[in-house]
């Protein structure tokens, strides 16, 4: 199943990120042979992701220096973008995958796109390793422990529906019973033509 080498993307990704625990380490994707094309796109998603994760703790101190803070700002803001292409890169893949399939008659289109209910399964991902962490803790309270672990069942639990779910999807566009449209997001903040702040600036 598709989702099974995804996941096991996932959490080779984010173990192979907290051996440094930085974000400023360097990356290198270990995927990089033509016919490993969507292991090499999911490889650099959930790194981006894993990256913004920590981004965004470290962005929610108190005591940071505002100029800091700034420039932070800017690096998610940029890790956002490039999330977002990332994510447009593994649709593009599954249009390829699958431009030969003709669809039914009765096809429907689903809510959102295969790479969008992939992006969801990282983050998932994410807050799995995240939550066990807190789960095992040895200097918090019986109570926090107990309310992660309860929180964590939950999240596993959503993995393996959520893993259900893009299996199904590409099973059905395979066999025709859906279809793919993929929507570019436009995002504007970033076009200094759109953000009227940054077409001030020119």
């Amino acid at each position: 199943m598709f989702s099974e080498k995804a996941n096991r993307i996932f959490q080779k990704v984010i173990e192979t990120y907290h051996i440094e625990d930085s974000v400023d380490q360097p990356f290198t994707n270990p995927y990089n042979n033509e016919d490993e094309l969507i292991e090499h796109l999911l490889y650099r998603k959930c790194w981006i992701d894993t990256v913004q994760w920590h981004y965004e703790d470290i962005i929610r101190d108190p005591n940071i220096d505002p100029v800091a803070a700034l420039s932070l700002k800017r690096q998610i803001d940029a890790s956002n973008q490039d999330r977002t292409d990332t994510v447009e890169y593994i649709d593009s893949y599954f249009l390829e995958k699958y431009r030969d399939v003709v669809p039914s008659e009765n096809a429907t289109i689903n809510t959102e796109s295969p790479a969008w209910g992939i992006d969801r399964l990282s983050i998932l991902a994410l807050k799995i390793y995240h939550m066990d962490e807190e789960a095992s803790r040895t200097d918090a309270s019986p109570e926090h422990i107990a309310a992660c672990k309860a929180k964590l069942d939950v999240l596993l639990e959503q993995r393996v529906d959520l893993s259900s779910a893009i299996d199904q999807l590409l099973d059905d566009i395979s066999k025709g019973k859906k279809y793919m449209k993929v929507y570019k997001q436009m995002k504007m903040y970033n076009d200094d033509e759109m953000n009227p702040v940054l077409r001030n600036q020119k």
